[in-house]
């Protein structure tokens, strides 16, 4: 299921820009674009949304007066020429506040908030293993990574190195966010400092687990939960 976007703002090129950030990651859609807060409550009543691209000085109602009116809203992502309102918005509970004009690594991190924050409590969709996959920016690139080809991950200070079936991929990322991520796809925090898909083990031990030919150790203060997955894993196998 896609995240499917509403975009208010009162510039056009402001929304031009928005629509080709968006375009740029597969997991969102434009439901619908609008250059006030009333076309915006209109949309509302006719479509579902599950995000809003919000700008804050708009003709006839401001975009905080226009979040306040609203009893359930979707999720928000601020998008302002404005430092002064970042107060007044993350006590609305928005995701993020993007400071125009928006780049696209600055539009990918509060996507990827977004994701992290506000997905996870939707409805599970019922997407094939083979079609799930998160984004990883390494070397100036975002890059598309298929969950199913992920073997582990090795974490070094505040760096991650995803050994994939066909690439290795590294990356400036915690470990903890990481675990996150991966939380719905079967992957297993083993140590501090690695994380396993459980489809991928292959044989394990008291002290360490491989995936082929790598050892991958169980930290002590995890071992209890590991022999409690592991075991988990074992019985719905048989």
């Amino acid at each position: 299921m896609k995240v499917r976007c509403l975009l208010v703002d009162d510039e056009p090129l402001a929304i031009q820009l928005l629509k080709n950030h968006l375009e740029k990651l597969d997991m969102f859609e434009v439901t619908a674009s609008c250059s006030n807060a009333v076309k915006a409550l209109e949309v509302l009543r006719t479509h579902t949304i599950d995000l809003i691209f919000l700008d804050i000085k708009m003709p006839q109602i401001s975009g905080i007066d226009f979040l306040k009116t609203l009893k359930n809203p979707p999720a928000v992502i601020v998008t302002t020429a404005y430092r002064e309102y970042a107060l007044d918005g993350y006590d609305l509970d928005i995701v993020d506040y993007l400071l125009k004009p928006v780049t696209f690594d600055r539009f990918f991190k509060a996507a990827d908030r977004y994701l992290r924050t506000v997905q996870p409590q939707l409805p599970a969709s019922p997407v094939p293993a083979a079609d799930q996959y998160i984004y990883m920016k390494s070397g100036g690139k975002f890059h598309k990574i298929y969950v199913d080809d992920i073997l582990y991950a090795e974490s070094l200070k505040d760096y991650i190195t995803l050994h994939c079936t066909q690439q290795k991929i590294t990356a400036k990322y915690k470990i903890s966010d990481l675990e996150l991520e991966l939380k719905p796809f079967q992957f297993l925090r083993t140590h501090r400092s690695f994380i396993v898909n459980l489809k991928k083990i292959t044989a394990f031990t008291a002290n360490d687990l491989e995936i082929g030919q790598q050892e991958i150790p169980i930290g002590t203060n995890y071992k209890e939960y590991v022999f409690q997955m592991l075991k988990s894993n074992y019985t719905q196998s048989k």
